[in-house]
């Protein structure tokens, strides 16, 4: 044992043996990685519920391997005699290939663990589907960058004056770019947030009122009930109030019919003929049940509200289109007078004719 342990002591010390030495190495130590991961991992990673730690250590395993062999090759060649610039050069390579590996395989693993939380919108409001490639991108733009670090340090490549330079451009870009990052930030709050999703009729401002069409990382877009497209970018929708009509535990909205009768009137005629205004009319729901509130004594005659539930939003222009014109019909046929407002003018001089004046 100790003649072999000798021997292979003396081929090591010769210079081509103990590069190939090395290499034969580098190339077990490989095989052996590759036969933990076929065997033992994916054996484990089988006995899990999800197919996300086999894709992950399906991702893994090429770059795993190849870095060991690229470090017996380095190791090979930093036994082996060269110049300094030969040395850095195949260095360079054997980093800039290992680094590309292992870019790509985050790329992946990345993209891999986005699509498992996009998949989970119920938990996760913040990623969706349609914000995955945002996501995405800025994966592989970090990605890049640790690439392009690693590459550089290889390459002996001075980092100070690029970062200086890329911070100042950084800066330029930030103030040219401004209102669109204001957008893309408000963009990504409002996916986060959720103040409302695509099918939603919201208010802005209390004044405009549409149906959300699209939620993007620049701007919303609303449907008006004229079919109008109003784009508003994000950074607007961020600092406005936002009424959701379509939001609570349900898709019902309540409408308000507000009328006033005459003094002297019989309030409880005028609510049984307000209530009975409701029946027939489509989208009109009965649970919660209609309601009338006597609201206030108004200027010209008793204010009335008729309160209804309907189905969806949607519905609420032609919903008062019906009662109004129910409730004015009615309320001629009950002979319930609908007061308006009245003016008594009183000529206190009438103006002298000109014949006067001569």
């Amino acid at each position: 044992m100790d003649q072999l342990v000798a021997a292979l002591s003396q081929m090591a010390s010769i210079r081509g043996v103990r590069q190939g030495l090395i290499l034969a190495g580098a190339v077990v130590a490989a095989l052996l990685v590759r036969l933990l991961f076929a065997r033992v991992v994916l054996m484990l990673t089988g006995k899990t519920r999800t197919d996300v730690d086999d894709r992950i250590a399906a991702v893994v395993r090429t770059p795993a391997v190849a870095s060991i062999l690229l470090g017996g090759v380095a190791w090979a060649v930093a036994e082996t005699p060269t110049s300094e610039a030969v040395a850095t050069i195949v260095n360079g390579v054997l980093v800039t290939l290992a680094a590309l590996l292992w870019t790509v395989a985050v790329m992946r693993v990345g993209r891999i663990l986005l699509e498992i939380l996009s998949a989970r919108v119920d938990q996760l409001n913040w990623i969706q589907p349609k914000t995955l490639p945002l996501f995405d991108m800025t994966l592989k733009f970090l990605a890049a960058g640790g690439f392009l670090y690693f590459v550089c340090i290889a390459w002996k490549i001075p980092l100070a004056s690029w970062l200086t330079s890329a911070g100042i451009v950084g800066i330029a870009v930030g103030f040219a770019a401004k209102d669109t990052l204001a957008n893309l930030f408000s963009g990504l709050f409002i996916i986060a947030d959720a103040p409302y999703k695509v099918g939603d009729f919201i208010i802005l401002d209390g004044q405009l009122r549409g149906m959300v069409c699209d939620i993007g990382i620049r701007s919303t877009r609303l449907l008006t009930r004229d079919d109008v497209e109003v784009t508003v970018p994000n950074a607007v929708i961020a600092n406005a109030q936002i009424v959701n009509e379509t939001g609570g535990p349900h898709q019902k909205m309540r409408v308000r019919v507000r009328v006033e009768v005459a003094y002297g009137s019989d309030i409880d005629q005028a609510r049984e003929v307000l209530l009975g205004c409701v029946d027939g009319v489509e989208h009109v729901d009965t649970d919660p049940p209609p309601r009338v509130r006597f609201r206030e004594f108004g200027g010209s005659g008793l204010v009335f509200e008729l309160l209804a539930w309907i189905d969806e939003p949607v519905y609420r222009g032609r919903v008062l289109d019906a009662l109004n014109s129910k409730v004015y019909k009615r309320f001629g046929e009950e002979s319930i007078e609908i007061p308006y407002s009245k003016h008594d003018l009183y000529i206190k001089e009438m103006p002298r004719s000109s014949t006067d004046l001569d």
